[in-house]
């Protein structure tokens, strides 16, 4: 199958990141390089690239042959600082994180990230990686999958979805996507605009959660990213869910206030200063234009900091 993706927000997210002639860049979520083709073709800058799905890297080098300013790394992005120290690169002038599953993941049934084809229980982003949905679904206890359904999926009927799985894999194991699908639809309750479906997407998007350990380390991510730019640097990241874009805004604005004392310290004691400002008081979205081209960017959110 053909690696497709449309990037979202791409004209947001190039203008936001001040893009200059010499500079040197990070794309820590490359995926189809979409974003990556357009940061080249728009200045004279050096990039890093880095996913952890090798087939993203492969396509990429393709997609990327005619520009030479350009260096491959098949790593998670919450690497990417021991990337930089291993590149002996100190400060970068950009850095961008897609936070969201490529579409090409998504649309190619053997990864088992989607419902809608009847493919075996994956969801790994890193196809080398041992640990797979299967083996969340048929392993974790009762309580472990509502902690997981519950707390990743913001999914009310956890309980009983995760009574569900574990009632259903006594009889045989869950291998399969529409399998799990099936249980998830028999476990919630029907009612008027409610077919169940979005208790599945919801339940699906957990899983993978747990699975690539999405949400682990981000917010040490985001502060070593900060560091790593130069002073005017900026850094973007687009997120696609509410507990990843919560991760992202509250470390952003930690990283603009500085100081951490107690509200009711009559002055600072823990000397911390600001080290960013931020460029996007509120999160940027897709336009209806956008919208209509790609449904995927409807949850997109973009915020962004600059180092000061």
């Amino acid at each position: 199958m053909e690696f497709s993706h449309i990037p979202v927000l791409l004209n947001e997210t190039i203008d936001s990141l001040n893009l200059k002639d010499g500079g040197v860049y990070v794309d820590c979520t490359l995926g189809g390089a979409g974003h990556s083709k357009v940061m080249l073709e728009t200045a004279d800058i050096s990039l890093i690239g880095i996913d952890q799905d090798i087939t993203a890297i492969n396509v990429s080098k393709e997609r990327l042959k005619d520009f030479k300013k350009v260096t491959f790394v098949n790593d998670n992005f919450k690497n990417a600082s021991n990337i930089l120290d291993d590149l002996s690169i100190k400060e970068v002038d950009g850095i961008l994180a897609d936070l969201g599953v490529s579409s090409h993941q998504i649309d190619t049934a053997s990864r088992g990230f989607s419902f809608r084809f009847d493919a075996p229980l994956d969801m790994r982003m890193n196809s080398d990686a041992s640990f797979s949905a299967m083996d969340v679904v048929n392993d974790y206890s009762e309580a472990d999958l509502k902690r997981v359904i519950k707390d990743f999926g913001e999914e009310r009927f956890a309980s009983s979805i995760a009574r569900k799985i574990v009632n259903e894999r006594k009889k045989s194991p869950i291998k399969t996507t529409k399998q799990l699908e099936s249980i998830i639809l028999s476990a919630v309750p029907k009612y008027k605009g409610n077919d169940g479906s979005s208790n599945v997407q919801r339940t699906f998007q957990a899983i993978r959660i747990e699975v690539n350990h999405e949400l682990d380390g981000l917010k040490e991510f985001i502060k070593e990213m900060a560091d790593r730019l130069k002073k005017g640097g900026r850094l973007a990241i687009i997120s696609f869910h509410s507990l990843e874009d919560r991760i992202v805004k509250h470390t952003f604005r930690e990283l603009a206030t500085g100081c951490t004392c107690p509200s009711d310290f009559p002055i600072c004691v823990c000397g911390n200063k600001p080290k960013v400002k931020i460029i996007t008081n509120h999160p940027i979205t897709a336009t209806e234009e956008e919208l209509k081209i790609n449904r995927r960017s409807s949850s997109a959110k973009l915020r962004v900091i600059e180092k000061l």
